[in-house]
Formats: C-alpha cells, sequence, structure tokens
C-alpha cells in the first residue's frame, strides 16, 4: 500500500531507475531521487520530469483539480488515491515514456544515418575530385579519421608486380596526429603476416583491435611499439581496413588510431590516454570500410591518371625529340623553352605591380602553358628537312655541282690551251708565242679559281657588301660550253639567287616555308583531341612569332589579340635562340648582348617589354643553369 507520498516516490523511482534509489528530499509538493542511472527530480507543480537528460512526461503527485501544465502528463495522482488507480496512471506513463525513449532513439539513429549516408557522399566527391596521388592519400586519411573519430592514422600503399605477390612490398605513406606533432619519413616493409597492415592486405579484411597490449600471444601479427617509444605516443585501438579496387587487388591500407570518447580532446598523458580511448565500434567500422571502397576505386583512378599523364608527357618528348633530329643543330631548344617559358609565368604570378599584378594561373594552366612551350616548333616536321638544316646560301649538293662545273670549266680551259699548244708546235711557232699562250691559259684558269673562291665567299650567311652583289652578277653573265656543245652560263638563275641573298641563308621561298611551320603547329595540335585543360595548346603554341604591332605571322593579330602565355614564349625562344651554342650559320651570343637584343625587340614593338623586364630582373635565364 502506498499510503503516503514518499512511498509513491519511492515506489515510481523504483520503477524508472532501478531498486537502488536514495530519496535526497522531500515535500508535499517535491521530491527529489538519486538513483544508479543519474539524478531523478520529480515535482508536482514542474511541466517536466529530468532523467539522465531525458524529458519524460511528469507524474503529478498532488490534489484533483490543481492545474496541469499543458506538456505534462493529463492526470493527477492524489496521494491517498488507491494503489490501483496509481498503478494504472503510472504504468500507462512509463509506457508512453518507453515510446517516446524508442521514438527519440530512432529519430537520433535516423539522423546519425543520414549524416553517415550524407558524409560518404560528400567524401566520395571529394575523392572523385583529386588527381594527385598523394592529396588523395591524406584525403582518404583525413577522412576516415574524421568518421571514426580517431586521434591518428596512418596509409601504407602496395607497390610492385600485381601479378606477382612475392614482387610486392608495403611502402609507409603519411601519417596524421591530433595529438601529436612528429617528423615522418615514408619507409617500406615486406607483405607479411607480421605487421597489422600487412595481415589486413593478405586475408583482404579488417583488423580491428580493441587494445594493442592485449593481442593474444598465439595471433600472427603483432604490434610495434618502436613508434610509441619514439614519439612518446600512447597506441591502444587500431582498426586497419584494407583498400580495394573494383577487381579486388588490395591498393593499400588505411589505419586508424585510437578512437576519442569526446571529439577535440586531446592525448598528451598516460591518463588521458586510459581514460578517452575505446575500441572501434562496428558502426565505427562499416563507415570506415565503406570509405575504404572508395578509396580503393578512387586510388585506382588516380594511379590510372598518373600513369595515362606519364604516358603523354613521355609521348611529348619524344615526338619533340624526334622533331628535332630532323635539325640536330638546335637540340634541346624546345625543351629550355619551355622550362623559360613556365619560369616566367611563376614570375608573373608574383609580381605585385605592372600591367600583371593580377595575372595568376592554376597548376593546371602553369602545366598546359609549358607543354604548349615545349610543342611550340611541332609544326616544323611539315617543313622540308633540307630547309631546316640550311646552314649556308645554297644546299651542299648544289655547292658540289658548282664545283664540279669550275671544273669542267678548268678542265676544258686547260685541254683547249694543249690543242693550241701542239698546234703551234706543229706550225713552228716560237717560243715567245708559246709563253703568250702558257700565260692567257693560267690567266684564264686564275679567273676560274677567283670566281669560285668569291661563290663560297658569297655562299657564308653573312650580310654581303654590294661589290660582292655585283660580283656575283658578272659570274652569271659568264658562259661555257658543256660536254654537248651547248652555251651554258657560269651560274643558273637559281644559284645567282641564293647566293644574293642579303641577310642569313635562306631564300624568300624558304623563309616563308620555314614561317609557316607557325600555322603547321596549329593545324597539327589542333587534330589532337585534347582534355578540358589542355584545349588553349594550339593557340599558344602557334602565336609564339605574333608580335605586338601585327607584323608577325602566321596570322598578323597584335597587341592583347596574342595569348599571355604565346608572348611569354616568344620571350624565351628569343633568348634561347640567340645564345643556344654554336651552330654552323652563326654564333652564340652572350647573355648581356642577348639581353640587349631583347630589350630592342621590344622597343621596336614585337615583344612585350614588361615581361622583358621582368624576365631580365628576375633573371628567369638562371633556370637553364639547373639540372
Amino acid at each position: 500500500m502506498m499510503t503516503n507520498q514518499i512511498d509513491l516516490v519511492e515506489w515510481l523511482a523504483q520503477r524508472l531507475v532501478g531498486a537502488d534509489v536514495r530519496i535526497e528530499h522531500h515535500s508535499k509538493t517535491s521530491a527529489r531521487v538519486i538513483g544508479d542511472s543519474g539524478q531523478i527530480a520529480l515535482f508536482t507543480t514542474e511541466p517536466t520530469l529530468n532523467i539522465a537528460d531525458r524529458q519524460i512526461p511528469v507524474i503529478l503527485v498532488g490534489t484533483p483539480g490543481d492545474e496541469v501544465p499543458n506538456d505534462a502528463f493529463t492526470d493527477v495522482v492524489d496521494a491517498s488515491a488507491g494503489n490501483a488507480r496509481v498503478a494504472r496512471i503510472v504504468s500507462v506513463a512509463l509506457e508512453l515514456f518507453e515510446l517516446r525513449r524508442i521514438a527519440s532513439d530512432q529519430q537520433k539513429g535516423l539522423k546519425r544515418r543520414e549524416w553517415e549516408v550524407a558524409q560518404l557522399i560528400e567524401t566520395g566527391k571529394s575523392l572523385s575530385a583529386v588527381r594527385d596521388v598523394d592529396q588523395l592519400l591524406a584525403l582518404i586519411l583525413k577522412k576516415a579519421r574524421f568518421l571514426a573519430g580517431a586521434d591518428a592514422g596512418s596509409i601504407y600503399v602496395v607497390e610492385g608486380d600485381r601479378d606477382d605477390p612475392n614482387s610486392q612490398t608495403l611502402k609507409f605513406k603519411l601519417s596524421q596526429n591530433d595529438s601529436l606533432s612528429y617528423e615522418s619519413s615514408e619507409f617500406t616493409m615486406p607483405v607479411d603476416m607480421s605487421s597489422i597492415a600487412g595481415a589486413a592486405i593478405l586475408k583482404k579484411e579488417t583488423i580491428n583491435i580493441g587494445d594493442v597490449r592485449a593481442i593474444p600471444e598465439d595471433t600472427p601479427y603483432k604490434y610495434d611499439p618502436r613508434s610509441d617509444a619514439r614519439t612518446g605516443y600512447h597506441t591502444r585501438s587500431v582498426l586497419a581496413v584494407p583498400m580495394i579496387n573494383q577487381v579486388g587487388e588490395v591498393l593499400g591500407v588505411v589505419q586508424l588510431i585510437n578512437k576519442k570518447k569526446t571529439s577535440g580532446v586531446q592525448l598528451r598523458q598516460l591518463a588521458d590516454f586510459d581514460r578517452e580511448v575505446v575500441p572501434m565500434d562496428a558502426a565505427c567500422q562499416a563507415l570506415v570500410e565503406t570509405l575504404a571502397s572508395q578509396a580503393g576505386i578512387a586510388i585506382e583512378t588516380a594511379f590510372l591518371y598518373e600513369e595515362i599523364q606519364r604516358i603523354f608527357d613521355g609521348f611529348i618528348r619524344a615526338s619533340v625529340h624526334a622533331i628535332e633530329q630532323r635539325d640536330p643543330t638546335t637540340s634541346g631548344h624546345s625543351f629550355r623553352v619551355a622550362r623559360l617559358t613556365r619560369r616566367l609565368a611563376e614570375v608573373v604570378m608574383d609580381t605585385a605591380n605592372g600591367p600583371y599584378a593580377e595575372t595568376r594561373f592554376t597548376n593546371a594552366e602553369l602545366k598546359e602553358i609549358e607543354t604548349a612551350a615545349m610543342l611550340h616548333d611541332f609544326g616544323k616536321i611539315g617543313v622540308r628537312e633540307e630547309v631546316l638544316v640550311k646552314a649556308k646560301k645554297l644546299y651542299a649538293p648544289t655547292l658540289k655541282m658548282i664545283r664540279s662545273r669550275f671544273d669542267f670549266i678548268r678542265r676544258s680551259i686547260e685541254n683547249d690551251h694543249l690543242h693550241r699548244r701542239l698546234m703551234m708546235i706543229e706550225e713552228g711557232a716560237p717560243k715567245e708565242e708559246l709563253d703568250i699562250l702558257d700565260q692567257a691559259c693560267e690567266r684564264a684558269v686564275t679567273e676560274i679559281e677567283d670566281c669560285w673562291r668569291i661563290i663560297r665567299s658569297a655562299n657564308e650567311p653573312t650580310v654581303l657588301p654590294d661589290a660582292d652583289f655585283e660580283r656575283i652578277k658578272e659570274i652569271a653573265k659568264r658562259s661555257y660550253f658543256d660536254i654537248g656543245g651547248q652555251r651554258q652560263g657560269f651560274l643558273t638563275s637559281d644559284e645567282v639567287t641564293s647566293l644574293q641573298i642579303a641577310r642569313g641563308s635562306l631564300t624568300s621561298e624558304e623563309l616563308s616555308e620555314i614561317r609557316s611551320h607557325a600555322a603547321h603547329t596549329i593545324s597539327f595540335l589542333t587534330q589532337i583531341p585534347w582534355s578540358k585543360a589542355m584545349r588553349s595548346i594550339p593557340e599558344y603554341a602557334g602565336a609564339h612569332h605574333e608580335k605586338l604591332d601585327g607584323s608577325g605571322y602566321p596570322k598578323g593579330i597584335k597587341g592583347n589579340a596574342i595569348p599571355i602565355p604565346a608572348k611569354m614564349m616568344a620571350v624565351a625562344d628569343i633568348f634561347d635562340a640567340l645564345t643556344a651554342s654554336d651552330r654552323p650559320y652563326k654564333k652564340a651570343v652572350p647573355v648581356a648582348r642577348a639581353l640587349d637584343i631583347l630589350g630592342l625587340e621590344a622597343k621596336d614593338k614585337h615583344i612585350d617589354q614588361e615581361l622583358v623586364r621582368l624576365f631580365k630582373e628576375s633573371e628567369v635565364y638562371r633556370i637553364l643553369e639547373v639540372r
């Protein structure tokens, strides 16, 4: 029988928190009870009852007719009411409390699942957006630690031939720790059952250790305490989850350490580890395993991307090397221009003043610029090799043919001389007349040799004096009879045109053919299905000979119509062409002189003056000194 309020309060408390209760305070209007699950307060006039942080209906103990709060259980129990009525009301109240508790737990569980799903979706998006393997591994570990509430963790990747397990090794890549900062470096270990990570790989399953100090003796793997001894950290719970790709190959292991009760708490003292570290529970393990499956696919994708990138870079370099082999004298030019251009782009990004103060490039854009610079002469594949390598005004076979022609003329003169001399001897000509004939022959042969020397001198790619032009014309007017008796000129019209080139070694037609390489570059590179990040390569590479005043080629665009990367490329191209090692047709120019020439080109509105200034002041050219 519950004949008073104390009995009722005690009976309610026992039903709600267990048999072990202690009434700390009571009165006609309230009572407070301490139970084994925490503090409980029962009030006759308050709307809620707080039991272990849960809100439940209040059983009001008082007089029928008292005002009942809106959110309280809507009945009043008289302290003198019979047991049956009190028991019925309390029973209903407890059932309602239990239903509310279940609903609350389900709501919390649903919210937790929604949060977990949202986190996994967001993590999947993040992982799919990263292509750099090292950045991806760091992101995977960070996300896994966040989902599990782990204080620390590490990532291992499998290296070696996937088709030959005996050749595989396990490489430690990185670690993260919220409580401790220390330097870690990569190292390699065997893939075997002796380590937790190795066992997770070989078994292809998760290893969950509540406390590494309690690993059974008969377990093949052990925890290596040397890292803890070195850093002062205390490893307790460990979760090692293999990262497996879509075909079942293990790519690595994410290893989480020390799940914490309280997020954000740092583990410093031994007591912190004992108080805060708990085992990785099943829900935590399931989350990390789901993440690891996403990570395996993301890593495989990143590996494939890196492999494709290596193939792409290798193909570009091989193509450039093959093209440069058509003109060995320019070997390395494209690679040097690429390095100079990229370095100039980096300098432009760092400048805080001037017209390029706001210019910035992403890493992908820098890669695009560098690749375009490497391919700037790709169109030379469409230029005849003999034109590319033409070091003299005359092609070597043409010069050889002229030499043979002059040898024929000289021998013809000598043969004619011998024939006349023999006739004069038969006719009894005096010695004086024979001497005159001999002298005439010597003069004629000397003139032929003089003509040859003039031709050889004119063949050099230097600026010819006007007098030499006239001498070439005079030689061209002279003639001889060929072996068939036909009169021929000493030089053909094409040979005269070539020998009268005022500057360099190319005729106007050959110069146009050389210049066509820029148009060929655009045409050829446009045929390649570039990715979005590389789609401007044809435009950049094809515009490196455009000039600010519009006098460049192939399109004659000017000013701001020329892309900034192409302007940078033009500066690098001219500098390297001037300072490159001696070539058959020119001497290398000292750096100081080359910089002066860049200044003159900028003054003439051919190249960008600000870029030339940055190139000089930042000594961009010194990048070529680094190997």
